[in-house]
């Protein structure tokens, strides 16, 4: 019976300042850092081994993954990076303050341009240059639905995941809030009309145990022993 544990990334300094962020490279704050180490506690109590870790390209998830692993005593396993694994990309909001746009175009706006699937932020005018997807070709994005990400984000599970689970061997993925969405979205195969109510807080560990198939056979968000 394989088991996948997703987690988000301990807070960063955008969360903290509730700034749209996406594909800007943004530290972990202090919170956020002991989020991490808590989170790797958690996953260590359950006893859990993993085959291999994935994350994606921005450090406050590369971060968040190597203090789990060090909490876990797992630091010698493959660890894959991608960019596909990346947050979602807020195009023209980024770096802006969420409560400074919500004054500007109202809640309701700002509610469909967050977490809405389809509906696409403002766009970047320019495309960003970024030697780290340079050297694999890929182009930054203008900006991004969640459907866009959750687009970018399967073949990625279908291809490096999935195939590692049907083998029987447990997976961890760290990344983050929007992406993780797109990816229980299709994993539990929630309606566009849903995904709007579905969070993933900072250092929270998920677990999925699957059967043969990769069919769901439970879900829960993991605790601590000690936890009342």
């Amino acid at each position: 019976m394989p088991t996948l544990v997703i987690m988000r990334h301990g807070e960063s300094q955008a969360n903290r300042d509730n700034i749209f962020t996406g594909w800007s490279d943004v530290p972990l704050t202090e919170t956020g850092v002991s989020q991490a180490h808590q989170a790797g506690r958690i996953i260590f109590e359950s006893g859990l081994q993993f085959n291999d870790v994935h994350t994606s390209f921005l450090k406050r998830a590369i971060i968040t993954t190597h203090i789990v692993l060090d909490e876990i005593n797992q630091n010698f396993i493959p660890e894959h990076k991608s960019w596909r694994l990346n947050e979602r990309h807020y195009g023209g909001l980024r770096g802006k303050n969420k409560l400074a746009v919500k004054e500007k175009v109202g809640a309701n706006q700002l509610k469909i341009w967050r977490r809405s699937f389809s509906v696409v932020p403002p766009l970047l005018k320019k495309r960003d240059k970024d030697a780290r997807y340079d050297r694999y070709g890929v182009k930054v994005p203008l900006g991004e639905s969640l459907q866009m990400a959750q687009q970018r984000l399967i073949p990625y599970w279908i291809d490096q995941v999935a195939p590692q689970l049907l083998d029987n061997k447990n997976q961890l993925i760290v990344a983050h809030g929007s992406t993780l969405r797109a990816l229980i979205k299709f994993l539990e195969n929630i309606s566009d009309e849903e995904i709007p109510n579905i969070e993933v807080p900072n250092g929270k560990p998920i677990r999925y145990d699957f059967d043969d198939r990769l069919k769901i056979l439970s879900k829960q968000f993991m605790t601590s022993d000690n936890d009342s």
